[in-house]
């Protein structure tokens, strides 16, 4: 029993230990290929996203350009319907002072 416990057992652990290494060393550089691959998809997403933040900006600059021309249509719009029924309320009571 002596025999076993002071020659066979630590050979067993230090063949238990290069093994785990060796599954270790393995499992390691697959996270490290993974994690490649990972930080590949990452960048391509990010390069696809920045190219619809640019197509977003020319949008917006479009949408205010048009909400800017329309403003100011309809104040132009209101301020001549203004000045349109002001004149009418105006010239009519000039009507009556003249007759």
């Amino acid at each position: 029993m002596e025999t076993f416990v002071s020659i066979v057992l630590p050979v067993i652990l230090y063949i238990v230990a290069i093994v785990l290494l060796i599954v270790l060393t393995i499992v390691g550089l697959r996270l490290i290929k993974i994690l490649d691959k990972v930080d590949k998809v990452v960048d391509n997403v990010d390069e696809k996203v920045n190219t619809l933040n640019e197509a977003f900006a020319v949008i917006k600059r479009a949408s205010d350009g048009i909400s800017s021309i329309t403003d100011n249509f309809v104040f132009a719009a209101t301020s001549a319907i203004s000045k349109l029924f002001g004149k009418f309320k105006g010239n009519y009571k000039e009507e009556e002072d003249y007759e």
